[in-house]
Parts: C-alpha cells; sequence; structure tokens
C-alpha cells in the first residue's frame, strides 16, 4: 500500500473526558467503606442479572460489563453488587458538565460519563495555556467539586476521533495527546479492535484486504477504503479521521424513542404484562414530547425463548404524540405476542417536529388532547414523573424504574 501522510498538523485543541468506572466509582466516592473494594452495578438484584458497571477492582479478576452476577460471585465471592442509583450518576454528570463548560462554551456530552471541549473558539486567555496543563485542573477539579474517589481519563488531538483514543490509552487516570508526531507510534501500540467504531464486522472488512494493524489502516488509500473496504462514503471518512482531520462534529436527527424492560418474573400473566407495556408508553411519550417531536409510526416488540425476537409496527395517518395515543396504537399491535415473553419494549419513529401551531388543521380533538397533556407534563415535571398516570399502571413504577441512561443524554 501506497504510504499517504497528509496528517493534519494543526495544534490539537479537542479535549476528551472520560470518567473512569463511573458508576461504580461514583457509589464508591458516596460509601467510602466500598473504596479499594471490588464493586459491581446491576439493574437488578437477581442472580441471573447482568453486571452493568465495574469498579477497577472488580475488573482485576476479569469481571466487566456484561458478566452474569453469579458467575462474577463465583470468580470473587468479596464482591459487592449494587442496585444502579440513576440520580447520583445524574448528578455527577452535570457537575462535570459544569466544569467543562467553563473552559468553553463548545462542549458536546457523548453519554452521560464521557464528554468532549472543543477549545477553537475558546478565549485567548483559555487558548493560550497549555492544554494538558488545563487537563490536569479539570482532575483536580473533579476530585475537589465532586469527590476525592472521583477519576479520569483525558486525551488530547486534533479531532474527535483520536482525541478519544489518547483517552484510552492509560486506564485509569490517563491524561494522552495524540498529534500529528505522536500518531504513527501511538497507532502502532494498537489492535485494529482497539480503534472506536471498529469492531469484528469491520475488521473482517479491512483484514479482507490485507489490513491487519492500525498503521496499515493508516497507511491504506483513500480510494481502497472507499471501494473496496467500506464501499461508501465511510471510506473516505476514515481516511480523514485517522490523520486528525475532523469528520465527526455532526449533530444527528433524533429518529427514534423507546424504551424497553426486562419483565421481573417469569410466567406474569398477560394483564400484568400489558400494564407494563402501558408503562413503558407514558415514558416514551414523555421523552417525544420533551423533543418537541410527534410519531406516526409506533413498533413494539418482545422477546421469547420459544420464538426469539418478535416485533409488529404500524404507521398512522396523522401524528400523534399523547401517552393515551401511543398505548391505544402499541395495545392494538400487542393482542399478537406471542406467549411466554421475557423483556418487552415499545418505540414511536418516523418523527416530525412539533405540530403546534397546525394542529388546529387536524381539528378541535386533537387539539384538546394538546392542552390536556401539556397539563399533565408540566405537573410531572413539578412535582416528579409519574405523579399524574395512568391508573391502569398503578404499582408498576416499583418494577419498571427508569435506569441508567447510557448513549444519548438529551433526556438528561
Amino acid at each position: 500500500m501506497k504510504l499517504c501522510e497528509n496528517y493534519n498538523d494543526e495544534r490539537p485543541l479537542i479535549m476528551h473526558i472520560d470518567l473512569n468506572s463511573c458508576f461504580a466509582t461514583v457509589e464508591q466516592q458516596a460509601r467510602p467503606m466500598l473504596r479499594d473494594r471490588p464493586v459491581a452495578i446491576v439493574n437488578r438484584r437477581t442472580e441471573h442479572t447482568s453486571i452493568v458497571a465495574a469498579s477497577y477492582e472488580a475488573k482485576a479478576y476479569g469481571i466487566g460489563v456484561g458478566t452474569l452476577l453469579k458467575d462474577a460471585l463465583r470468580i470473587c465471592p468479596d464482591l459487592v453488587p449494587l442496585e444502579s442509583d440513576p440520580p447520583k450518576y445524574r448528578y455527577v454528570y452535570h457537575k462535570l458538565l459544569d466544569i467543562m463548560k467553563s473552559y468553553s462554551a463548545h462542549v458536546t456530552m457523548k453519554s452521560i460519563d464521557e464528554g468532549v471541549i472543543d477549545f477553537h473558539n475558546t478565549t485567548p486567555a483559555t487558548q493560550g495555556r497549555d492544554l494538558k496543563d488545563v487537563g490536569h485542573e479539570i482532575k483536580w477539579r473533579l476530585k475537589t467539586e465532586v469527590g476525592r474517589a472521583m477519576r479520569c481519563n483525558i486525551g488530547i488531538a486534533p479531532n474527535r476521533f483520536l482525541a478519544k483514543t489518547a483517552a484510552g490509552l492509560n486506564k485509569p487516570d490517563g491524561l494522552d495527546v495524540i498529534d500529528h508526531t505522536s500518531l504513527r507510534p501511538t497507532l502502532a501500540c494498537l489492535k485494529l479492535t482497539d480503534l472506536n467504531g471498529i469492531a469484528k464486522h469491520n475488521q473482517h472488512r479491512l483484514n479482507a484486504v490485507g489490513i491487519y494493524t492500525p498503521l496499515e489502516f493508516l497507511d491504506a488509500s483513500e480510494s481502497i477504503l472507499r471501494t473496496m473496504v467500506f464501499k461508501s462514503i465511510c471510506g473516505t471518512q476514515w481516511h480523514q479521521r485517522l490523520r486528525g482531520y475532523e469528520v465527526d462534529d455532526v449533530v444527528r436527527n433524533l429518529k427514534t424513542v423507546g424504551r424497553q424492560y426486562v419483565l421481573e418474573a417469569k410466567n406474569l400473566p398477560h394483564e400484568a404484562i400489558v400494564q407494563r407495556l402501558h408503562n413503558l408508553c407514558e415514558s416514551v411519550g414523555a421523552k417525544l414530547r420533551s423533543q418537541n417531536k410527534v410519531a406516526r409510526g409506533v413498533l413494539v416488540y418482545a422477546k421469547t425463548k420459544s420464538r426469539g425476537y418478535w416485533h409488529a409496527r404500524r404507521v398512522s395517518d396523522l401524528p400523534f404524540f399523547s401517552d393515551q395515543a401511543i398505548y391505544a396504537q402499541a395495545l392494538l399491535l400487542f393482542r399478537q405476542v406471542p406467549a411466554g415473553s421475557y423483556e418487552i419494549g415499545v418505540s414511536c419513529y418516523l418523527l416530525e417536529d412539533d405540530l403546534s401551531d397546525q394542529l388546529s388543521f387536524f381539528g378541535d380533538e386533537l387539539a384538546r388532547e394538546q392542552h390536556i397533556t401539556e397539563a399533565i407534563d408540566t405537573i410531572n415535571q413539578r412535582f416528579g414523573s409519574r405523579t399524574i398516570h395512568a391508573a391502569n399502571t398503578l404499582g408498576t413504577s416499583r418494577h419498571v424504574q427508569q435506569k441508567i441512561p447510557f448513549g444519548s443524554t438529551r433526556y438528561l
């Protein structure tokens, strides 16, 4: 392959911050007796549940995300399993966000425990500082303003991809910089799957054309990546991304809003499952309206051991947004659900911007529905979620709880 450097040689002004083992560390911060002990976070205290976060002490035993709790306890009998406590994690999220925003207005939270600061358009005083000094200052502020047990990894680079790569180099509590001078030595120490976005599927694609290492990936021509590996513009984007040019600073439109729930017991009566479905529909409705969206499509799904994944969907002629409308369509679809479900979910799709100014075109009944829904949302936002909810969902809140919001932070 022809070596083509053309690396981005600008000053690295993108900083990626990643809280180390965030949820487990937050619990260790909140409970000093748990510090230096193996801790695992689960969404439900049952032996068949999977771990969603593990402290570094637990990781030393080989316990990680996805490990079954019963297996983890067999590996490490001293493991302390804790049920997740989202309010704590949301508090730390907002504290981290406040710290980051004090350095730049251009901050993007990638998830509840990691975010990006773009220093390109900050004040001259901030831009004049060495960003490594800023990174160490952020680490100090995290310990001072949140708690002494809190640690984070920080990566600095000319684009988001390389900054995230740098943040993953020396965990825990590392701080690393990748620029055009250190790019090749850094990639030489990594595997293809160490690169964010290269999982087994893309690894096989690259291997098929003789690319087995990150350096070979870096040295591949744009033409090979575009026409032979990814067979799309993604190849061009990877060619630029690896060289430090920014291609990931994009805001993606919201396409679906959904919730899912693993049933708390086997062989629940159909009526009880429908109650939980109703609870999910109310949650989806609140999410939809919080983003000023309406929907035209509803999808429900279930997982069963006998039939695997089952789903059904429906598209409406008119936009909808209320909990009642979502539940009515979901219930109609759910009549076909196979027996023996252990997980259910509902989502809305074909989203459009809020049609508040156009609702009168669809009739007075829809406008009245909007006013009632807005009143309910206002009460729930002021006095707590589910202050007002459907009578059919009474008693379901102790089971269908809002757990850790992985991925998008738009609802935080």
